[in-house]
């Protein structure tokens, strides 16, 4: 079953939000979320996209304040990874603007979007085989021009003490870890970048369950340590919607559904269509 496409309702739901805490459990940082007082670091209106003469997302709007864990749901084919890569420059906006940290970068390219502090984890990892865990990692600073050896340095060890089994595996070609150790790799050269904002696309494709929980908790030590903004993109809509603050449900490339995660993963709607209850 799918979820129907309701703009009104989307808008009422959006506009109804009430501050709310987290809930309990969720390994985050209680904090109160708050739309009128709380800016956003992300700003999404009106995006459409395509690949040629498909178009795949249609008027989607969102965004992400600081500090906030959001999570983008939705089956296989909405639209999910494309977004992402909208987002992080790869692909470019028919319609729309695209707002991060004030600043405009709808048309900006890849690299600029990655110095201003928005970090993209794509789906499969697209790690350097041949590479090593450490020279992968120090990868992830290339855009860092101005950066010292020292301060880059620093930062390894920052990743290190975040993802200790990066510092087992370091002298390990990327290639020879497993799907868990090399998602670990993935997450950890985004946060060689020093992000604003981290997208981390499928986090659990392909991972037994026992892998991708303590990636899970690995993440929610990260945001208790950095305080970054997350986007999980997920077809696994449970496990991002409890690892949430708020959440967005993307269908056919079109937002159908938004609010709190908690409200999300009670809804009937939600229930029916993703989880089969």
């Amino acid at each position: 079953m799918s979820i129907e496409n309701d703009n009104t309702a989307n808008s009422e739901a959006n506009q109804s939000m009430r501050p709310h805490k987290i809930a309990p459990g969720t390994g985050l940082n209680p904090q109160t979320v708050d739309a009128k007082h709380e800016p956003s670091l992300l700003l999404v209106r009106g995006l459409d996209a395509d690949y040629g003469e498909t178009q795949v997302l249609w008027d989607v709007s969102l965004d992400i304040r600081y500090g906030e864990v959001v999570a983008l749901v939705g089956a296989n084919g909405a639209g999910k990874s494309t977004l992402l890569s909208v987002l992080s420059g790869l692909v470019r906006a028919r319609q729309g603007t695209i707002t991060f940290a004030g600043q405009n970068i709808t048309r900006a390219r890849a690299e600029q979007i990655v110095k201003r502090g928005l970090a993209h984890v794509p789906q499969g990892r697209r790690l350097f085989a041949g590479l090593s865990v450490e020279e992968n990692l120090l990868l992830g600073a290339y855009t860092r021009r101005a950066g010292s050896t020292q301060s880059i340095a620093a930062d390894l060890e920052r990743i290190f003490a975040l993802l200790p089994k990066l510092y087992e595996r370091r002298r390990q070609l990327a290639g020879s870890l497993s799907g868990g150790e090399q998602q670990m790799c993935a997450i950890g050269r985004g946060l060689m970048t020093r992000p604003r904002l981290l997208l981390i696309d499928e986090l659990s494709l392909g991972l037994a369950p026992s892998i991708v929980d303590d990636i899970l908790a690995a993440i929610d030590h990260i945001h208790r340590q950095e305080q970054l903004s997350f986007l999980l993109v997920e077809q696994d809509v449970q496990i991002a919607l409890e690892r949430a603050q708020r959440g967005y449900v993307l269908e056919n490339g079109r937002i159908v559904l938004s609010g709190p995660a908690t409200e999300l993963l009670s809804s009937e709607k939600i229930r029916t269509a993703y989880l089969g209850v």
